[in-house]
């Protein structure tokens, strides 16, 4: 593997588990042990480390979310499709964990997530339109289809934060994959009122696998986000 390559992978490995804010240039080179100035040779700051891996995952989730045209989708597309986007989520996790402060640092990155909502909004109501061809769910409106693949878009993508404020910041322990695509029953949960009666069972017992599991008392269960 490629020196820029391996910063990029050690980068991103440390952003998941520390915070992105938590780890500096040096950080990542003393954890690949080389130095700060064959980092810099490859990349001039850290925002263009954490630019070229949001590049990645760009490429990442418009491969998931490319729509085939030949033929209806089935219940096993739209679970592939939203196992893979919350496997995503998972692998680059640092990046909706702060993402606000993130968009706020770099003018680069805030017009390329632009247009890449965009384009995962567009990929979302095409989804919708094709559940609907399948007879999955009943045909909508361009409108309301729109509005859904915005709920969509939020749950996904606010997922995160929602599980760090509810279960609190005391506990040490980490979130988990299964804690995130826990995300999932709640994208399924605005499917329901749109579900042809013929797949509404199988909908249904689809979305309980992904129930989520919430602490009942204060530092019951409780998980953090790092």
């Amino acid at each position: 593997m490629k020196t820029r390559d391996k910063i990029l992978l050690s980068s991103l490995e440390l952003f998941n588990e520390q915070g992105e804010r938590n780890v500096t240039t040096n950080h990542i080179a003393a954890h690949l042990a080389i130095s700060p100035g064959n980092l810099y040779y490859h990349f001039r700051n850290k925002s263009d480390i954490i630019y070229e891996i949001f590049q990645e995952y760009e490429k990442l989730v418009d491969f998931y979310l490319d729509i085939p045209d030949n033929r209806p989708m089935t219940l096993d597309d739209m679970t592939f499709y939203l196992e893979s986007v919350f496997d995503g989520l998972w692998s680059y996790r640092f990046f909706h964990r702060d993402l606000e402060y993130l968009l706020d640092r770099d003018q680069r990155l805030r017009g390329d997530y632009r247009e890449f909502t965009n384009r995962c909004l567009t990929a979302i109501s095409r989804i919708f339109e094709k559940l609907a061809d399948g007879g999955i769910i009943e045909p909508q409106p361009e409108s309301l289809r729109s509005a859904m693949s915005l709920n969509v878009w939020m749950v996904i993508t606010n997922w995160m934060a929602f599980l760090k404020t509810a279960h609190g910041v005391k506990a040490s322990a980490s979130l988990t994959l299964r804690e995130l695509k826990q995300g999932i029953y709640q994208v399924l949960t605005l499917e329901i009122p749109y579900l042809m009666p013929a797949y509404r069972e199988q909908v249904m017992e689809l979305r309980e696998r992904y129930r989520p599991t919430m602490p009942e008392h204060e530092g019951e269960h409780e998980t953090t986000v790092n």
